[in-house]
């Protein structure tokens, strides 16, 4: 009688040599056909929002190449993403006319679109800022959303060089196209030197919870997720991670980094912090390559990319099972 046939144990891609096979977000299959995709894991190449250093363009294609360093399981939470929802790299959200500002977020918006009416969550990698606004118009056009925003900035400025869309003031944006309840918003790491004192101001005027690195430093990771679970509550949320909340030591490669903000450690606790929440979609931004040629940016978005695909995917297959 013959022997059964030996199972391969290199069948699963996600489980061959990390520098085989072509890069795609945390080695996951890339796809054009969407049917019965639960999460899509998208780039999104655009840097035109930037007010001063280009280079984000970049961060989807070496976030790809160094998300080959995550596994199938997150050994703190046991959360294993690609088991508990079908997830695929959908590919880029890539824009045909990148020298117009205006019409670039309208086909980013479009892609989101499409991705919406696919019934599938989006986790995305810019980028700069500037593209969390056409996700949002392409995820939250039927009702706004809260969110849990991670950032040196709050990202709630106004018009700056003549244009009112830039990394600057996506989320002030939002508010006025009715797609951010900002009485639904936490700003953590908000911190940095200032030409006007009043830069901010929307997001206190608005609603929104600004924890400052001051009171960051008072409240602790679990202290200020603790804050940001009160905010959001158990409506629809949305998960936005500028790597430039984190202190510059871990991530240098960014446009406009500031000195003194939170650890990596303390990055994935507070992440980590966020599992149960009603989350419908996330971001990892401002990755800019070339400001890191070690890498290690890269590979502090590939991380933070694949915490917030954890908790989004325990999220959506809660949802799924009607819990």
């Amino acid at each position: 009688m013959p022997s059964p046939p030996t199972p391969d144990p290199f069948a699963d891609p996600q489980v061959r040599p990390r520098y085989t096979g072509v890069p795609t977000f945390m080695r996951a299959p890339f796809v054009e056909d969407w049917k019965g995709i639960d999460i899509g894991l998208i780039g999104v190449p655009f840097d035109g929002g930037v007010t001063n250093r280009t280079g984000a363009r970049h961060g989807p294609r070496e976030v790809r190449n160094m998300s080959s360093f995550m596994r199938k399981m997150n050994q703190s939470t046991k959360v294993a993403p690609f088991d508990i929802c079908r997830v695929a790299d959908l590919g880029d959200a890539w824009v045909r006319s990148p020298f117009h500002l205006v019409s670039s977020l309208d086909e980013i918006s479009s892609f989101y679109t499409k991705v919406n009416e696919a019934g599938i969550a989006p986790v995305s990698c810019g980028g700069d800022h500037s593209v969390t606004l056409p996700i949002f118009r392409g995820i939250a056009g039927h009702r706004p959303v809260g969110m849990v925003h991670f950032d040196a900035h709050c990202d709630t400025g106004d018009d700056y060089l003549g244009s009112r869309f830039h990394h600057g003031a996506p989320f002030r944006r939002a508010v006025e196209e009715g797609l951010l309840d900002p009485k639904r918003t936490v700003q953590i790491g908000i911190r940095g030197s200032l030409n006007d004192a009043d830069l901010w101001k929307f997001s206190h005027d608005s609603g929104m919870r600004v924890i400052y690195m001051d009171e960051f430093y008072e409240l602790g990771p679990k202290g200020a997720i603790a804050e940001a679970r009160r905010i959001v509550g158990d409506g629809p949320t949305y998960v936005s991670f500028d790597v430039d909340g984190l202190d510059p030591v871990y991530a240098p490669g960014t446009g406009t980094p500031e000195v003194g903000g939170f650890t990596t450690v303390e990055a994935l606790i507070m992440l980590r912090g966020l599992q149960g929440l009603n989350l419908i979609g996330g971001d990892v931004v401002e990755v800019a390559p070339p400001f890191d040629q070690t890498g290690n940016t890269a590979l502090v978005g590939a991380t933070v990319m694949f915490e917030i695909l954890c908790i989004v995917a325990e999220s959506v297959a809660r949802r799924r099972r009607g819990a």
